[in-house]
């Protein structure tokens, strides 16, 4: 008690501000990282630390000296192990609304060509499936496609989406304003108690919203209809308008001042 006291006694404002950075940049790495490989590596980094302690604790002198040597080059080695993530990071600090302008200038074009993409697929009942990557990582799905690392332009998402192409039975992720992979595969829903009209593209993306931050542009091949995924909700979009008002609503307004999702409707 007499430790605390002192502690207490010596902790300064600085202090206070010191922890709560340290405890916001660790909160979104973690926010970045989950749902990636990077997630289970950080566990795995985890799992050698309390190894190492216990080769401490127990005296196992030659195990203790090989994670010691491994943990004396720990930072440069995480630097390796979650490069991606960093730069994610990184390009995620000019997205915020101190910074704004450039961020929501680069979100309305990524916006208008996929309300152009969507307007025409929907005219031709082509299904489609748009997925986009916030803060939570998707590595682990972009992973299951095919790697385009390509301009967000619709005539690129048009053609994807067609029936005769191989990336078409699957889904595009966009994360940083590109088209990161497509033709991924999602998980799907396992909420029994969705309506059974549901198919596998609409199952997959309340799938991936019920995992992550995700924003999920569906488009059904049977009927037409555009519908936006939030937050294991659907929104249905009555025209390009109402579409482009969506996604600027969960892609730019909710990350600028906590707007709430509207309540979805039927699809």
């Amino acid at each position: 008690m007499h430790q605390i006291g002192i502690l207490i006694a010596n902790f300064r404002f600085v202090d206070f501000i010191d922890i709560v950075v340290v405890g916001v940049i660790v909160y979104r790495f973690l926010s970045i990282v989950q749902g990636t490989r990077a997630y289970q590596m950080l566990f795995g980094i985890v799992a050698l630390a309390v190894l190492w302690w216990l080769s401490q604790y127990y005296e196992l002198y030659s195990l203790s000296w090989i994670l010691q040597n491994f943990f004396d080059y720990l930072f440069i080695i995480l630097i390796v192990l979650f490069q991606d993530q960093i730069r994610s990071a990184l390009v995620s600090i000019t997205n915020t609304k101190f910074i704004g302008r450039n961020a929501k200038t680069k979100f309305d074009q990524q916006i208008e060509e996929v309300v152009v993409a969507c307007s025409a697929l929907s005219r031709e009942r082509t299904g489609a499936l748009i997925v986009f990557e916030k803060y939570h990582g998707l590595l682990n799905y972009s992973s299951t496609g095919t790697r385009l690392d390509s301009r967000v332009h619709s005539d690129i998402i048009y053609s994807i989406f067609q029936t005769k192409s191989p990336l078409h039975d699957g889904a595009i992720i966009i994360f940083n304003g590109m088209i990161q992979a497509a033709g991924c595969f999602l998980p799907l829903s396992k909420n029994v108690e969705i309506d059974r009209h549901y198919g596998t593209r609409h199952r997959a993306a309340l799938g991936i919203t019920e995992v992550s931050d995700a924003v999920v542009v569906t488009v059904s091949e049977e009927t037409g209809k555009i519908n936006i995924c939030y937050g294991g909700v659907f929104h249905y979009m009555e025209n390009e308008e109402v579409l482009r008002r969506y996604l600027r609503k969960f892609l730019i307004d909710i990350d600028r001042v906590g707007v709430e999702p509207a309540q979805g409707r039927n699809l």
